[in-house]
């Protein structure tokens, strides 16, 4: 019998925690590798989020907000992948076009980027908490590839630092519709506010 899996529970921001001041955009790993036609691990429907990425990244800017891109990136050697390959194909090598960022995203001057992320959480060995915790970063606008490694992994470090997560389903994608409906049905209980584009770009006037 096929397995269903439930929608992900839908509970109120709590607008009176969440102001321009306290929050900042997290773009995961929109990189070729991810989002480009062929790509080794090409993440369906990722190229189809980019009008709604850059409409986060427009209203973010506009608000004064960080905007932190991350990057996957690994040694030429691949001397830092431990036991990733037993999983995934080759990918995200320095030095090669599968880590830029894919074609049509909107970056600016003053976005940060967080480069050489060796594993799916974008906290782990990276200086993510350093910049969140130097800006007074309290929520995070979470969004990019993929729901159920990347996007999972990291929105369950930031639950457990104490950031609030503000999860944009339409703006995530999983290598198929159960992986990102079950990422979304899992992070939705006590780990993320799963929400949508347009309720973010409402939070405050633009």
């Amino acid at each position: 019998m096929p397995l269903t899996i439930p929608a992900p529970f839908r509970r109120p921001l709590p607008h009176e925690k969440i102001t321009p001041q306290n929050t900042a955009l997290l773009v995961i790993d929109m990189q070729n590798d991810f989002c480009a036609p062929g790509a080794v691990m090409e993440t369906p429907g990722a190229r189809d989020m980019v009008p709604a990425i850059n409409r986060l990244a427009d209203f973010a800017r506009k608000g004064g907000l960080p905007v932190i891109w991350t990057y996957e990136m690994h040694r030429p050697d691949k001397s830092d992948y431990g036991i990733e390959l037993e999983y995934d194909p080759l990918h995200c090598l320095k030095g090669t076009t599968g880590v830029m960022l894919m074609d049509g995203l909107r970056v600016a001057p003053a976005d940060h980027h967080l480069r050489a992320k060796r594993r799916y959480d974008c906290f782990h060995g990276t200086e993510l908490d350093l910049l969140l915790r130097a800006n007074r970063i309290e929520n995070l606008m979470v969004c990019g590839v993929t729901s159920h490694q990347c996007v999972m992994s990291t929105v369950f470090s930031a639950r457990h630092r104490d950031y609030r997560v503000l999860l944009a389903h339409d703006a995530c994608a999983g290598v198929s519709a159960e992986y990102h409906a079950a990422a979304m049905f899992c992070m939705s209980d006590v780990f993320a506010y799963v929400t949508d584009v347009p309720a973010l770009l409402s939070l405050w006037p633009a």
